[in-house]
């Protein structure tokens, strides 16, 4: 089978097009077309894709620029075709946070109300956890799906929680490689074409994007989350998406799992009713966006109504139970969550002394996982999904000394010791309640950002 070759622009010069941006040049949609085509053709090697992706790093892109990115990538490869009878097409992205679990609990509610979530997520890499990692927790549970399967689904449940295809963005996977090893991973334009390539290929027709801010974040600056907002919001709305963005807090983890089989364990919890108050209220919030957005409600009051009204009666919890099944599952871990795995070892840690909890760093909290095997560092790596932290007190909460600040679940016993000695140096208190930090930090829209 003979490859068919890129349809170069008149006079089509890779190196031209790296000195280009490298001088700060804009370049045409024409030629930003013909370099994707040329490099998923592979036609141009990686080294060349990388001098332009450090280029794009140092010079940045116009919005004219990124979207001819993001259609460009877009179009590398298929589109899903789910139409509009069963409702609007939504999805929820994420920029990857400790203890971020809320797309387990937000797709099924959004499914519940009416929506249509064709939900396509990544793994873990670094110090966030990834969707799919905390799904293949379930046994059985199958994330990666045929084209067609996913289309299947969809129409039939609302809802698919599955990972990229290969004929999905293909120019994304290829670039978002080599970018993780040249160190132009924060790259702004690079970011927003990857989010909503993907997301452009779901056939939606609303996005809400969680940015997540501060040590746990990969945004560690609400000046750095609002410029990445900014551009994936303005962005999306040129290619065609009703787009906007939450900035939430994640100095702290949300909620109180970190860890595969924790957070799924977690998100089950929610949905049957015994959730945590801070990963309800971001996926409350994150929920109303979309019902917003599509104009299945006219308010907010309205909009979190119909998603509480969808958890109470167990609609929600439903759809989870009937997506597991498809997809291979044993829908029986979503009411008995006890049925995931377990690691052989629980560690508790005890306060020291008495007071109130101050701050639990979520940045050193996610390095304690890694070290247990619940995350990766390189994307060829395998996971324990048994292990992880569950954190018995947050800040605001009072203490005693010897009550259990937090319990570590463990593969080896030493490691957990080790770990758990680590974990203690996490807290921080203080002898009196501590003011209460915001978990909604603002929100961007096409035409203005609010603070909240």
């Amino acid at each position: 089978m003979t490859r068919q070759r890129a349809k170069h622009s008149p006079g089509f010069r890779v190196p031209d097009v790296i000195a280009q941006k490298r001088d700060g040049q804009a370049l045409s949609a024409d030629t930003i077309t013909a370099l994707i085509r040329a490099y998923v053709a592979d036609q141009v090697p990686d080294y060349q894709m990388s001098a332009f992706a450090m280029a794009v790093l140092f010079r940045g892109m116009s919005v004219q620029e990124t979207t001819a990115l993001t259609l460009a990538m877009c179009a590398s490869g298929r589109r899903l075709r789910l139409g509009r009878r069963g409702g609007p097409n939504v999805d929820k992205h994420s920029t990857g946070g400790v203890g971020d679990k809320v797309s387990i609990c937000l797709a099924p509610l959004l499914a519940a109300c009416g929506l249509r979530v064709p939900m396509i997520s990544g793994r873990g890499l670094g110090h966030t956890g990834g969707t799919l990692d905390k799904l293949e927790a379930i046994p059985g549970f199958r994330v990666g799906l045929p084209f067609k399967q996913i289309e299947r689904q969809v129409r039939r449940h609302g809802l698919a929680l599955v990972g990229q295809t290969r004929e999905l963005a293909p120019a994304d996977r290829k670039l978002y490689a080599l970018r993780d090893v040249t160190a132009t991973i924060e790259s702004i334009p690079l970011i927003t074409a990857s989010i909503l390539s993907k997301k452009l290929a779901e056939d939606l027709d609303a996005l809400v994007l969680d940015v997540k801010v501060g040590r746990g974040a990969f945004m560690k600056t609400t000046e750095a989350a609002h410029a990445l907002a900014h551009s994936i919001v303005h962005v999306g709305h040129g290619v065609g998406m009703h787009v906007s963005a939450l900035l939430t807090n994640m100095d702290q983890p949300l909620g109180r799992a970190v860890g595969n089989a924790l957070e799924t364990r977690e998100a089950c919890e929610l949905l049957l009713g015994s959730g945590p108050a801070d990963l309800l209220e971001c996926t409350l919030a994150l929920g109303t966006e979309l019902l917003l957005a599509t104009r299945v409600a006219k308010r907010a009051a309205q909009a979190r109504q119909m998603l509480k009204d969808a958890l109470a009666s167990g609609r929600a919890l439903q759809k989870l139970e009937a997506v597991v099944k498809a997809q291979g599952g044993d829908p029986r871990v979503v009411r008995e969550p006890d049925r995931l795995p377990r690691a052989p070892h629980r560690i508790i840690v005890q306060a020291k002394r008495g007071g109130f909890v101050h701050d639990v760093d979520a940045l050193a909290v996610a390095d304690v996982c890694l070290r247990l095997g619940a995350g990766r560092t390189r994307a060829d790596q395998d996971i324990d999904a048994r292990v992880g932290v569950w954190l018995r007190k947050k800040p605001g909460d009072d203490v005693r000394a010897g009550d259990s600040l937090a319990e570590v679940h463990a593969a080896s016993a030493k490691l957990g010791q080790q770990v758990a000695a680590e974990l203690a140096d996490t807290y921080t208190l203080g002898p009196r309640a501590p003011a209460s930090q915001p978990l909604l930090l603002a929100r961007v829209g096409r035409k203005s950002s609010t603070k909240l």
